[in-house]
C-alpha cells in the first residue's frame, strides 16, 4: 500500500529530521510529507535541504501558525491528490516512536479501517509525564466516552493511520476542529460511519525538546465540541428519530 505520513511541525527543528529518517526506515513504502507553520527556528529549510536529498520526503510551507487540525487537513488532502492508500500521522518530538509505524500498518493489514496508537490500552504506557498532566489526559479521554459513547481509550492520540476510504468517508471540509479536538472528531466521525477502529498500544514519551504546544484554548474547544457531539449522539438525534415517526392510525389498532 502507497503510505504517506503526515508530520505538522512549528520550531521543532531539533527532532524532526530524527522523525523524518526513522519513519523512512520503519517501511519502505513510507512517504513523509511534513507540513510546517512558517517555523522561525528554520524547520521548514531543513527539512527542504532533506526533501533535496531524499525523493520519499516532501514539505509544505505554511504562512505561520494555523493549528493542527487545519494542517493534518491540509496534508492528507495532499496524500489523497497523490492515490495514498494510507494516511498516518504522528507528532514531530519524537514523542511517537517511528519503529512503531509498521505495527499501525500491520493492524490495517489485519483489517482495521483505523488504527490508534494508544497510550491507554493494556500494554501501552506514557513515560516522563508529571502526574497532573496524565490526569488531564485520561479524564478527557474518560469525558469523551462518557459523552459520545466512542468505545476508545485514547481518542486524542496523535499518532495513527487510515485507509484512504475513511478520509475520503470523513469529508475533510467538513472537519473544522483545530487542537486535540481535530483527533477525536476524526475518531467518532470513523467509528459513527461504521468504519473499525483498534487501538495498538505504544509507549509515549513527553519531549525532552522544544516546547509543547497545547494551550488553555485547546483545552476549552475540545471541552465544548465533545459536549456539543454528546448532545447530538445521545440527546439531538433520538428526539429526530422520534419526531419523525408516523403517526398512528387509532382506527387501524
Amino acid at each position: 500500500m502507497s503510505t504517506i505520513l503526515v508530520v505538522p511541525t512549528f520550531n521543532e527543528r531539533a527532532t524532526v529530521e530524527r522523525v523524518v529518517s526513522g519513519a523512512l526506515a520503519a517501511d519502505p513504502r513510507m512517504q513523509v510529507l511534513v507540513v510546517d507553520d512558517g517555523s522561525p527556528d528554520g524547520t521548514g529549510e531543513l527539512v527542504e535541504a532533506l526533501a533535496r536529498k531524499e525523493r520519499r520526503v516532501a514539505v509544505l510551507h505554511r504562512d505561520g501558525k494555523q493549528g493542527l487540525g487545519s494542517a493534518y487537513r491540509t496534508g492528507f488532502a495532499w496524500g489523497l491528490e497523490r492515490g495514498a492508500d494510507v494516511l498516518c500521522e504522528m507528532d514531530a518530538d519524537l514523542s511517537h516512536d517511528p519503529a512503531d509505524l509498521p505495527r499501525l500498518l500491520a493492524a490495517l493489514d489485519e483489517g482495521a479501517d483505523v488504527a490508534i496508537g494508544s497510550r491507554y490500552v493494556p500494554g501501552g504506557r506514557v513515560e516522563g509525564w508529571p502526574r497532573r498532566r496524565l490526569w488531564l489526559s485520561t479524564g478527557a479521554n474518560r469525558y469523551v466516552r462518557a459523552a459520545t459513547g466512542l468505545p476508545v481509550r485514547d481518542a486524542t492520540a496523535g499518532f495513527r493511520a487510515y485507509r484512504r476510504a475513511v478520509v475520503e468517508a470523513i469529508d475533510l471540509d467538513t472537519v473544522k476542529s483545530e487542537g486535540y479536538a481535530f483527533q477525536i472528531e476524526m475518531t467518532l466521525r470513523a467509528w459513527r460511519a461504521g468504519f473499525t477502529v483498534v487501538e495498538v498500544p505504544i509507549t509515549f514519551r513527553e519531549r525532552t525538546e522544544g516546547a509543547s504546544k497545547i494551550s488553555r484554548a485547546i483545552i476549552l474547544e475540545a471541552l465544548w465540541r465533545v459536549a456539543a457531539w454528546g448532545w447530538q449522539n445521545r440527546v439531538a438525534q433520538p428526539l429526530r428519530r422520534l419526531g419523525n415517526r408516523r403517526p398512528v392510525d387509532p382506527e387501524r389498532r
